[in-house]
């Protein structure tokens, strides 16, 4: 029996919808809705400056797409290669197909499976996790994983305590059959428990929606779980790895709250200049953060070759994990 690959980080890429829509932009739209609110008030309490929102003709297959071309392009390679496309959203386009579906046909990829997986903020780093199993099977050669999300859809403009902290876009990797190691270790954890304090519990039945079709959140008891289940993952997938944080050089943690991402660092004992933070340009944009933040640090020059990342996700459900990879290009 041949011995089985492991994966690589082959190539990534990212699309943020229109113009970014600034807290000054968006305070005057909702103020003509009788809801107040300000750029210090939201800059303050998140670190939020400004976020994109899809056009109403856009859906989340159109930004996955758009993001999986640029990440096969990035990584050398055409939808002939592609054998797996796994689409992390919690907005696809519709109950079925699923949006993984969409975006085959869009990129022109004709063979292997293509699936949607939904774990809210979580769903980019169970996504990619369930890609290296996989390649690392045998199963795949070259997966396309996507984060993509239109959350602007669901949110209830009405409530500044969620509106102003959500915002649109996807962010897509390209894992590919390799013979050393990319993919270091990931670990993967949810308690249902603890659904109540992130969700959309609105539902179709009977052409009918029933039940709030709107997120809603517990700002307080989100923001306490996440730094404590950010942190032990963290531990864990390095301890699985036989790591330690001085080794990480960069994390990637879902860009939900500046606060957040802070405190995170904080426990670990990582400098705050090994932190990738775009939560201040994009807002929180779920599924689409660890990728979207992976490519710009890729991007701009901070992320290289040789050098070692850790990223999280945490979100509804209650869902929580990390990914470690070492990167090759």
């Amino acid at each position: 029996m041949s011995e089985l690959p492991y994966s690589i980080i082959a190539g990534s890429g990212s699309y943020l919808p229109g113009d970014p829509v600034s807290n000054e932009d968006l305070a005057k739209q909702l103020a003509q809705q009788g809801i107040e609110t300000s750029d210090t008030w939201i800059r303050e309490r998140t670190g939020i400056c400004q976020r994109h929102i899809a056009a109403a003709d856009l859906n989340t297959s159109d930004l996955a797409a758009l993001a999986g071309e640029r990440a096969m392009a990035d990584a050398g390679l055409t939808a002939k290669d592609i054998d797996l496309v796994i689409v992390a959203t919690s907005t696809p386009d519709m109950i079925f197909p699923s949006t993984a579906c969409f975006v085959q046909k869009k990129l022109g990829i004709a063979q292997g499976a293509a699936f949607d997986l939904q774990a809210v903020c979580s769903g980019f780093v169970y996504a990619l996790s369930t890609a290296d199993l996989f390649i690392r099977m045998g199963k795949a050669r070259n997966a396309l994983v996507i984060g993509a999300e239109v959350f602007s859809r669901i949110l209830d403009w009405k409530d500044r305590g969620t509106c102003v902290l959500f915002g649109d876009g996807a962010g897509a990797m390209v894992l590919q059959s390799a013979k050393e190691p990319g993919i270091l270790g990931h670990v993967l954890h949810a308690r249902g428990e603890y659904e109540n304090i992130l969700r959309t519990p609105g539902v179709v039945a009977h052409g009918q929606v029933q039940g709030n079709p709107f997120l809603t959140m517990d700002g307080q008891a989100v923001f306490k779980l996440a730094v404590e289940v950010l942190e032990s993952s963290a531990r864990e997938v390095l301890a699985q790895a036989q790591l330690s944080t001085d080794q990480v050089d960069w994390l990637i943690p879902h860009q939900a709250n500046i606060r957040i991402l802070q405190f995170t660092a904080k426990r670990l004992g990582i400098s705050p200049d090994r932190v990738v933070v775009t939560v201040d340009q994009h807002g929180n944009t779920s599924a689409a953060s660890v990728p979207l933040a992976f490519d710009l640090a890729r991007k701009d020059g901070r992320l290289k070759a040789g050098q070692t990342v850790l990223m999280q996700g945490v979100g509804g459900g209650f869902t929580w994990g990390a990914v470690l990879a070492r990167l090759t290009r």
